[in-house]
């Protein structure tokens, strides 16, 4: 009798002791996931296409600034810019705008366990721009028979849309990121459009189709907010 009382509590001490570690594997793995959706740095960056076209192109003149911070594969990025455009029209005039425009979004990262934390990424964004615009139209009066300048100007248009994006990051050395965005853009609306119809819009682009496709190539600084939690590998299952 002693000795089957003896085997009774051996048996429930392992049973305790299996069950208490599985318990404290489990509280452990939950705790790392958690930790690992806490941001583990900011990444700060600019458009070098803006810079380039300002610079050589006498039509456009414009920057922004990019940033990211990651939630586990999920990016928050947060994108700022001014822009202005000058062209010439159908009517032998010519149309400029001149404002800012910001967007914000989610992106998702396809590589999930990349230790240098690089991006091969697809997201959506929000934009929103608001800018000023003027026409200069020249026309022919027939009653005067001379030809005549008529101007327009809208002081403060809005104008918004949807962005469905893709792309990659890549650490080139230490802090210094490199990489590009895709972004198709759709939907646009704007308002405050009394005097003239937005024949572009910062930060969207030209608006004589439905949809449109934009590109930025960037470069970012990484600044650490904390060390990477690690890599929970779960082990194979022996067949």
């Amino acid at each position: 009798m002693s000795r089957l009382r003896l085997i009774n509590i051996s048996l429930l001490s392992l049973l305790s002791t299996l069950a208490f570690s599985q318990e404290s594997d489990s509280v452990q793995a939950d705790s790392v996931v958690r930790h690992r959706f806490i941001p583990t740095g900011i990444r700060v960056g600019t458009d070098l296409i803006s810079i380039f076209k300002t610079q050589f192109q006498d039509d456009f003149s414009g920057w922004e600034v990019n940033g990211d911070v990651d939630f586990h594969r999920y990016y928050l990025a947060v994108d700022y810019g001014a822009g202005s455009r000058t062209f010439l029209t159908d009517t032998s005039g010519n149309y400029s705008n001149n404002g800012t425009y910001w967007r914000v979004g989610v992106d998702v990262n396809l590589l999930v366990n990349d230790p240098d934390r690089n991006m091969l990424f697809f997201g959506a964004r929000y934009g929103q721009a608001n800018f000023s615009q003027d026409l200069t139209v020249k026309s022919w009066n027939q009653f005067k028979q001379s030809h005549e300048t008529l101007e327009y100007h809208d002081g403060s248009v809005n104008a918004h849309w949807i962005e469905l994006t893709g792309g990659l990051r890549v650490k080139i050395w230490k802090m210094i990121w490199m990489g590009y965005t895709a972004r198709f853009k759709f939907s646009l609306k704007s308002d405050n459009t009394e005097n003239i119809i937005p024949s572009d819009v910062p930060g969207y682009g030209r608006t004589n189709k439905d949809s449109y496709w934009g590109f930025n190539y960037q470069i970012f600084v990484r600044i650490p907010v904390r060390k990477a939690p690690p890599v929970i590998v779960k082990p194979k299952k022996n067949k």
